[in-house]
This record gives structure tokens, sequence and C-alpha cells, in this order.
């Protein structure tokens, strides 16, 4: 991600902004900053787990999202573009722009925004009361980091690689490893 130029925006002004424009970007207290390309493999698995997800939800009140859907965390001023995300939440259901009580956030790291998702990221996905579960999925090492939200708002950590299958507790649903990375390389 970087820096769109000097352009500062209030939240109501970057999503009009936003609908005019080619390229993704995200909203962070005032700053837009550009969404760059993903590589094949982000895609691919990207693809895997909200298939997997729309699969498991049919008939639900819960609904998938894939990477243009904005989330709002209202918390941090904020916009981001999570790469899978589901929510239950009814109004959610109805939003035209964004999403603001997803219970699951699914982003798959890439060498320039790995440290941010890990960091900044999943600090400003914490202020959001409806998450239960935040997905880190490492395609290099074939492995899942599931951060589950505990009692007293504190955060858990599942690690899930090898032929394992990782456990979406929020869905109750679990997924093969093997279909999370297929027809990745």
């Amino acid at each position: 991600m970087q820096a769109a130029g000097e352009i500062v925006f209030d939240s109501q002004d970057y999503l009009v902004w936003e609908e005019l424009q080619e390229q993704k970007h995200e909203f962070i207290k005032g700053e837009v900053f550009a969404m760059g390309g993903a590589r094949r493999e982000h895609v691919v698995v990207s693809l895997n787990i909200a298939t997997i997800l729309k699969q498991h939800l049919r008939g639900t009140p819960c609904q998938a999202y894939i990477a243009d859907m904005k989330l709002r965390v209202e918390q941090e001023d904020a916009f981001y573009y999570p790469d899978v995300m589901v929510s239950c939440d009814n109004n959610d259901q109805k939003a035209e722009q964004y999403l603001s009580n997803p219970v699951l956030i699914v982003e798959v790291l890439s060498d320039s925004t790995e440290a941010y998702d890990r960091g900044a990221k999943f600090a400003a996905y914490r202020q959001l009361p409806s998450l239960k579960e935040y997905v880190l999925v490492d395609i290099d090492a074939r492995r899942l980091e599931c951060f589950r939200r505990a009692e007293n708002n504190d955060w858990l950590l599942h690690i899930t690689d090898g032929k394992e299958e990782c456990d979406f507790l929020s869905l109750g649903l679990s997924v093969a490893m093997d279909d999370v990375f297929e027809d990745v390389g």
C-alpha cells in the first residue's frame, strides 16, 4: 500500500471519491492509500476460502464477501478492503458501500503487507465488537494463523499447518488445508 499523493478527506468525501476511482484505496484517519495488485496465488487462495465459506453459509443469515467490499472501522475512522470477510448482521446485508459488523476476517499475507496485516490493521480490526476471528493465511509456509476473541477481549492464536484442518469456530466450520491451497503451485 502506498499513500495516494496528498489526498486528505473526511470519511464521507472518501466514499464519494472512491466510487469514481478505477483502483481501490483504503482510508485511514483522513489519509488515502492506493491498493496494489495481488499475485495469482493470493487471488486463488482468497477465492478458495470465499467459495468454501459461501457454500457453508448457504441458507443461513450469514454472507461471505470478497476483496471488493469495504469494511468500516468507525472507531479508527478507517475503511479497509479485507481479502475475505463474513457478516451475519442484518444491517450489513442491506449495506451498499461497506460492512461494519463482520464475525470473521481473512487476510492473505504478501511480502508488502504482512507487517501491516499483523500489526496496525489487526489492531484496528480488534476494535470491531462483532469480530470473533481474524485469520492470516501464509501461502509460502502453507499455514493459517487464526486469532480468536476470548473472554475479557483477549485474543488467542491457533496455528494450522500441514495436513490438518483449520477450524473457523465462529461459523462452526472445519476446512481442509488442501482445499484452502487448491490450485496453488
